[in-house]
């Protein structure tokens, strides 16, 4: 069953850190790109972040450039969304998404093959 997990979730602080984990399971990530989603509350849901598959090229949006970072560990077939310097506007569920190379934007949420779950992260003091 193919199968994407997220994880790393929770409640922080505003300025403070997590750390999310996207684990794939029967197949490799190694020929995909992967995209970080959000949701938050009355909203829909859009684009964070981005890697592609060989090159590990990468896109932010503007609200998160300079304070999330993505990344993957092919070896562990995981990808990594490490989030600093949190606000409460980064409140929200947080999805992983996989996709084969293609030509469409990376936001472009219909061009996913596989999605998860999603992770809630609540930004609050």
């Amino acid at each position: 069953q193919l199968q994407l997990v997220e994880s790393g979730g929770g409640l922080v602080q505003p300025g403070g850190s997590l750390r999310l984990s996207c684990a794939a399971s029967g197949f490799t990530l190694d020929y995909y790109a992967i995209g970080w989603f959000r949701q938050a509350p009355g909203k829909e849901r859009k684009g964070v972040s981005y890697i592609s598959s060989s090159l590990g090229i990468t896109y932010y949006a503007d609200s998160v450039k300079g304070r999330f970072t993505i990344s993957r560990d092919n070896a562990k077939n995981t990808v990594y969304l490490q989030m600093n310097s949190l606000k409460p506007e980064d409140t929200a569920i947080y999805y992983c998404a996989a996709r084969r190379p293609r030509y469409s934007r990376w936001s472009m949420q219909e061009a996913y093959d596989y999605w998860g779950q999603g992770t809630q992260v609540t930004v609050s003091s």
